[in-house]
């Protein structure tokens, strides 16, 4: 059995080793674990929890937005796939194919499922006759497969678990109010759910979805000063309609073809729950997704065991009867601190510690996970305390991750400037770009920095550029700023 000081030990310090921090803090949480399948994990039910919460709130503000959830197919034949061009480039070298069915060669290949544009647009160009028929409305929750060179749990793995929206309408106008109203919900959530501030803005052409007329992202920053996309919603205008042949009857009596749009996130969401929130210690899950809100750890020498273990219990009821996501620590095998380690290492909010002078006095101690404050709270407070407190925890939590934004966040008016922030500070860095490709692609070969996106409030995004509007790398006019930054 390990002791209460070589438990946290295990975890290299996130400092001195980030890479090795990321995946000890996945190992010993149980989030999840290498497979026997190169590039695929193993979601643990810690982990799976986790997920269905994200999952959870998520698809209560999918299905408020007017959306229903349906299911396609994981295969999609080769000459669906290959219908749409620069899709199919995009996606080429990450695509997995099936070449047999059992003991016979198919007659034709089958993609695995990379994305679902081309199986779904096949289908829609059935079912959608007239402008009666939109719009359609979709979302499925799946997994999809993309053959990655390099893999990391969660944020790039061979299979994940993702949803993903597919929507069809009359006009284009129609189409990009759904684009930003989706991507207003993923902002939502991972704000208000996840406590991780985003800047929501539109990608560049080169870094566009394969085949897309815009992308737009969420994008949020990492404590070891990376970039990650924690979503994406893409206005395909007509260009997948026209390779698919979807076309309604307007009330013109003229044929037209719809405007459609996809967006999506995945399990890469985990990753960055644990890159924005967690120390050395572990995980800190925010109160509304964490499986566990509160644990309770019963503090019981022998001969007061059965008392304690009783109230104990006795907590554990009430407090589940008032809607708290409670789990009661009752193994004899473990120390009061081992627990204290374990479960600070899962990242529950809110410890809730009881023993037979706290029965006496008829109160517990609550120890908050986000700053370790101990707070005595007498019995009959408690259940009014502990929702005020799972909330401040919520709200702190998403305080501090933004603080580390802005605190990590810089201008630049050259790519002399960018390259010393982004070799030593990282970060998110504001500047002028003029829009060509080659000013873009400079950034990224000279210092691995690409354009994460063109913030929507240009506003905001240049009151923290150089106030002079020249392009960060040609020195020309411009009229946007772009963050730049490197990224998973």
């Amino acid at each position: 059995m390990s002791s209460e000081n070589d438990f946290v030990k295990e975890i290299a310090n996130k400092d001195e080793d980030w890479s090795q921090w990321y995946v000890d803090v996945i190992r010993k949480a149980e989030l999840a674990d290498y497979s026997p399948v190169r590039g695929c994990m193993v979601v643990r039910p810690y982990g799976f929890a986790i997920w269905e919460a994200m999952k959870e709130g998520l698809d209560r503000r999918i299905k408020e937005t007017g959306h229903q959830n349906a299911y396609f197919p994981l295969f999609i034949p080769e000459s669906l796939l290959q219908k749409e061009a620069d899709h199919v480039e995009g996606f080429a070298p990450e695509v997995a194919w099936i070449t047999k069915g059992g003991n016979e060669p198919l007659a034709e290949p089958l993609a695995v499922r990379p994305t679902s544009e081309a199986i779904i647009c096949s289908m829609y160009s059935k079912w959608i006759q007239s402008y009666r028929d939109l719009p359609v409305l979709i979302n499925q929750w799946a997994n999809v497969v993309r053959w990655e060179k390099v893999t990391r749990p969660f944020l790039r793995t061979t299979e994940f678990l993702w949803q993903e929206g597919h929507t069809a309408h009359r006009t284009g106008d129609e189409a990009q109010e759904e684009v930003l109203r989706m991507l207003a919900v993923y902002q939502d959530f991972v704000e208000n759910d996840m406590a991780i501030p985003v800047i929501p803005g539109r990608k560049t052409e080169r870094e566009k979805f394969a085949g897309a007329h815009s992308t737009y992202s969420i994008e949020a920053l990492m404590q070891d000063g990376k970039a990650l996309q924690a979503g994406t919603s893409h206005n395909l205008a007509q260009h997948f309609a026209k390779v698919f042949d979807i076309t309604y009857l307007d009330e013109d009596s003229q044929l037209k073809y719809v405007h459609q749009t996809s967006w999506g996130v995945s399990t890469r969401l985990v990753g960055a729950l644990i890159m924005v929130h967690g120390d050395n210690r572990g995980l800190k899950i925010p109160p509304k997704l964490a499986p566990v809100q509160l644990v309770i750890v019963p503090i019981a020498p022998k001969k007061a065991r059965e008392m304690v273990l009783a109230k104990a219990e006795e907590l554990k009821t009430a407090l589940r009867g008032a809607g708290i996501r409670v789990h009661l620590d009752a193994r004899e095998e473990y120390s009061p601190g081992y627990k204290f380690n374990d479960w600070e290492m899962r990242g529950v909010p809110l410890r809730l510690e009881v023993g037979p002078r706290d029965i006496e006095n008829n109160q517990v101690v609550l120890v908050r996970r986000d700053t370790g404050e101990k707070i005595a709270t007498a019995l009959p407070d408690l259940e009014a305390a502990i929702p005020q407190l799972l909330s401040a925890i919520q709200d702190n939590m998403l305080a501090i991750a933004r603080d580390f934004m802005e605190e990590n966040s810089f201008q630049a008016a050259n790519l002399a400037e960018m390259e010393a922030i982004i070799s030593t500070k990282r970060g998110f860095v504001y500047a002028w770009w003029c829009g060509s490709e080659e000013c873009e692609l400079e950034a990224k070969e000279r210092m691995s920095a690409t354009i994460r996106n063109i913030p929507l409030d240009q506003e905001a995004a240049g009151s923290k550029a150089p106030r002079e509007a020249k392009c960060v790398r040609c020195g020309k006019e411009a009229r946007e700023v772009a963050i730049f930054a490197r990224a998973y």
